[in-house]
């Protein structure tokens, strides 16, 4: 898993890759991504199944921001990005992943 960050010159925003390996999830049919940049909605952000069986998508984020994700695998079972920049916890007792988009 990853997150690759590029900013932006002619904007406040960051493009940050998500990416979830075939190591970490095996042979999942769909991997979304939801955080508080999608309300947390399960609905959140399908990503995009690669050959490889690696999953990705690309993000505009704000940046001087630190925003919390998880993913969903097959629509059930929710995990954390084992590469975040840092991890906070939640109500439900668990944690979540941060990316910060500070510059």
């Amino acid at each position: 898993m990853s997150t690759k960050k590029q900013f932006l010159k002619s904007s406040d925003t960051c493009k940050v890759t998500f990416r979830v390996t075939k190591k970490d999830v095996g042979n999942a049919n769909s991997i979304t991504l939801v955080g508080s940049f999608t309300d947390w909605e399960s609905k959140g952000i399908e990503m995009k199944k690669l050959k490889s069986g690696d999953f990705t998508t690309i993000v505009k984020l704000p940046v001087n921001s630190e925003l919390q994700y998880r993913y969903i695998k097959d629509g059930t079972a929710w995990f954390n990005d084992s590469e975040a920049d840092l991890y906070v916890q939640n109500d439900f007792g668990e944690r979540n992943s941060v990316v910060r988009t500070f510059q």
